[in-house]
């Protein structure tokens, strides 16, 4: 037998039958023959670097933490059941100190399982290193099939508003000074189309109207007037009755969730900003819109193509105007250049094929979830995804900033190998060890409840994986494991949404972790190696730049280094780390150097502070000279 029929003839001892074969390809439930294998590199073979010793501890109920995710779980194996939570980072009332909102759902309409009177929680920080519930008391106790949220001032009075995604209407509250939470969503225009009906479970069931399906968001001031627009992700096109009339079988026969490749695509939004209290849907006119025919011909049916997971805003090519980068499933990846538009507008054109962006190396979609981008050497920068399961990260560093171009390097980096099998949602960059350099941490969890009895290898819930970065370019990132870091960390979740902040105030960075379906862990970092630090709050001034000071590009120069930095909304999956950028100075005792090129008008002069001490917390405020 030729080599060519050998392969032909496995191929058909694993035939598709019906869409379970679409589930064997989607879910990674083929044998493990048909794995990709991965052939090392140098960097892969190499010596391991020895990762330092910084424990995480698990202090979410010493904390007040009590938050437990409520999926819906119905049985019948609707997609979005699987898809939650997420968390967002945010100081409402400006006492310094970071408080907590997870984004919770529900059971669905006429289910009778289920916490009925599931809410998303609002946990303020009292400052001792516990949190108190002020969920009703800040107006936030509301029912609703969250999915993520975002954070961000956008009326620029100061105080941090918040948006939150859904399974039909999204919610957008606006910060009355701290005091509480005001639902503004209809007289703001950023309700979506429909909600999600009020009806029977059984009806419900064969409820084919499209219904709305937001997962990430993000502010972001694309035009630069000084206000904060908005940009949204949806997932697939969607109805309980489609869902369900999709034959998602698994071996032996039991209903698997239906694979993203079986829903038609959707659109993304972009609302903007028109006056600090209202908002128009800009998606077609600001080319946020990616629509491909369906056929051939004038008549050919128009299909959009987003089914959007994550979404950062980032700046590659430093022209001083915030480009947006989508996470997609199963398609293509977008980068939204943002580029001039008619009469002294702006909009952005989709570039992602042609700044090697919407595919891996390999030149296929994957399933792109949670997204990040950053620095990670000095001077270089990257976008990381996490993939699903049985695909390893994409890390796409940038060659070349114009015209843009990127090059898919997880292998050379060091993660393609180790992030290959779990199934990755939230990813962030962050500096855990105050080493300078921003390490990588992803929060893993499969989808489907019986993956352990069909894949060896695979699980339900899975640790979360953490990778030191080395600052060695032959092997970059090294994978942190229970004996540097603590078993805390590594515990199974059904992991989705992440963050990170420094809940106490005590100079590194902690991470939050949200399981689906299940309870968020808290978990203090208890660095003790030494090094130094700075904390950066920026506030614009509410005019020609926004006060969340979203797009701020920040330059810290200490100890012979140069480092930089973005204050970005959301990024990971579904949720929105905190706003103050933390900043690793190692053995640097004195900032020598900080620019700040505030976001808004890229021709403006930059803003410099010189010589601050480490080891405190500083605020940067638009305008003024002086560091407080």
């Amino acid at each position: 037998m030729t080599r060519k029929s050998s392969l032909l003839a496995a191929l058909v001892l694993v035939p598709p039958v019906a869409l379970g074969g679409w589930a064997v390809w989607r879910y990674g439930f083929a044998p493990a023959a048909a794995v990709l294998v991965v052939k090392p590199n140098e960097a892969a073979v190499r010596q391991a670097l020895p990762v330092p010793s910084v424990r995480f501890v698990d202090v979410t109920k010493t904390a007040g933490i009590d938050f437990r995710h409520e999926n819906g779980l119905s049985g019948r194996k609707l997609l979005p059941e699987t898809m939650g939570g997420g968390v967002v980072v945010i100081d409402y009332d400006n006492d310094g100190r970071q408080d907590l909102f997870f984004v919770n759902s529900c059971p669905w309409p006429g289910h009778g399982t289920g916490d009925a009177k599931a809410t998303s929680k609002l946990y303020r920080n009292k400052g001792d290193g516990t949190f108190a519930d002020v969920t009703v008391a800040m107006g936030l106790g509301f029912t609703a099939y969250g999915m993520g949220a975002c954070v961000g001032d956008f009326d620029n009075d100061g105080f941090a508003d918040l948006f939150v995604t859904c399974i039909g209407k999204n919610r957008l509250f606006r910060n009355d000074g701290g005091k509480a939470f005001l639902d503004v969503t209809s007289t703001a225009g950023v309700t979506g189309e429909t909600d999600l009906p009020t009806t029977t479970w059984d009806n419900f069931l064969t409820w084919d109207q499209l219904i709305p399906f937001g997962t990430s968001a993000t502010f972001l001031d694309y035009d630069g007037d000084g206000r904060l627009d908005l940009f949204v992700c949806r997932y697939v096109s969607w109805s309980p009755k489609f869902d369900l009339g999709v034959s998602a079988t698994l071996q032996g026969g039991k209903r698997s969730f239906v694979p993203p490749r079986e829903f038609d695509g959707t659109q993304c939004l972009l609302y903007r900003n028109v006056d600090g209290k209202s908002f128009v849907n800009a998606s077609e006119a600001a080319g946020i819109q990616v629509i491909q025919p369906d056929g051939t011909g004038p008549n050919a049916r128009k299909r959009g193509v987003a089914k959007s997971l994550g979404v950062v805003v980032c700046d590659p090519d430093e022209d001083g105007r915030p480009d947006i980068v989508v996470a997609n499933d199963t398609v293509r990846n977008f980068f939204f250049h943002n580029i001039p538009g008619p009469n002294g507008t702006r909009r952005f054109e989709e570039i992602g094929e042609k700044a090697a962006v919407a595919y891996a190396d390999e030149g296929r979609p994957r399933g792109g979830m949670g997204i990040d981008h950053g620095e990670y050497l000095p001077g270089k920068s990257a976008i990381v995804i996490a993939n699903f399961a049985n695909e390893s990260n994409t890390f796409l560093k940038l060659s070349l900033p114009n015209p843009l171009l990127f090059t898919d390097a997880a292998l050379a980096v060091g993660l393609a190998g180790p992030s290959r099998t779990p199934l990755k949602f939230g990813a962030f960059f962050f500096d855990f060890d105050n080493d300078g350099r921003q390490d990588l941490l992803t929060c893993n969890g499969h989808i489907e409840p019986d993956i352990g009895t069909i894949q060896k290898g695979q699980s339900f819930a899975q640790p979360a994986q953490l990778f030191w970065n080395t600052g060695d370019p032959g092997r970059l990132f090294e994978s942190a494991l229970p004996d540097q870091c603590g078993p805390d960390l590594f515990q199974p979740i059904v992991g989705r949404g992440a963050v990170y902040l420094d809940y106490d105030n005590d100079g590194d960075l902690d991470v939050v972790l949200v399981g689906n379906g299940g309870p968020a862990l808290l978990l203090r970092n208890d660095n003790e190696l030494g090094r130094h630090w700075t904390r950066l709050s920026l506030l614009g001034n509410g005019t020609a730049t926004n006060r969340s000071a979203i797009g701020a590009d920040v330059i810290i120069e200490a100890g012979g280094t140069i480092l930089r930095r973005t204050i970005a909304g959301a990024r990971g999956y579904l949720s929105q780390p905190e706003l103050p950028i933390h900043v690793g100075l190692y053995s640097a005792t004195i900032i020598d150097k900080i620019t700040v090129k505030w976001p808004g008008d890229p021709s403006r002069a930059p803003q410099v502070w010189t010589n601050l001490i480490a080891d405190r917390a500083y605020v940067l405020t638009q305008g003024v000279p002086s560091a407080k």
